[in-house]
């Protein structure tokens, strides 16, 4: 009984590491850019309706963050989803597409 016995921690027992979810991303145009380091981006979402099969426009505006203030309003830019920045603030901007004119 004075042998000491040895505990082998498997892969089971090991807390398995994070894997980062997938964040959607938006393509969407830029509406308002008066807040700082936030622009506010309208982003179209089409689905098909389930009964007619007509495709339906729906917009939704969202905030999202712009730590340079780069972004313009009229600028075609993509957003990635990123954990919650403020109440309402869920998006950062990840690149501008095109610039307005």
């Amino acid at each position: 009984m004075t042998e000491a016995t040895e505990v082998n921690v498997t892969e089971s027992t090991a807390p398995a590491p994070k894997e980062k979810s997938v964040q959607k991303r938006r393509r969407g145009y830029v509406v308002s850019d008066k807040m700082d380091k936030t622009i506010v981006v309208e982003v179209e979402d089409r689905k098909s309706h389930s009964l007619y099969g007509k495709i339906v426009r729906s917009t939704k505006r969202v905030k999202a963050h712009d730590e340079d203030n780069t972004a313009g309003v009229g600028d075609l830019v993509l957003i990635e989803e990123t954990r919650p920045l403020s109440k309402d603030k869920h998006f950062r901007l990840v690149e501008i597409v095109e610039k307005a004119r």
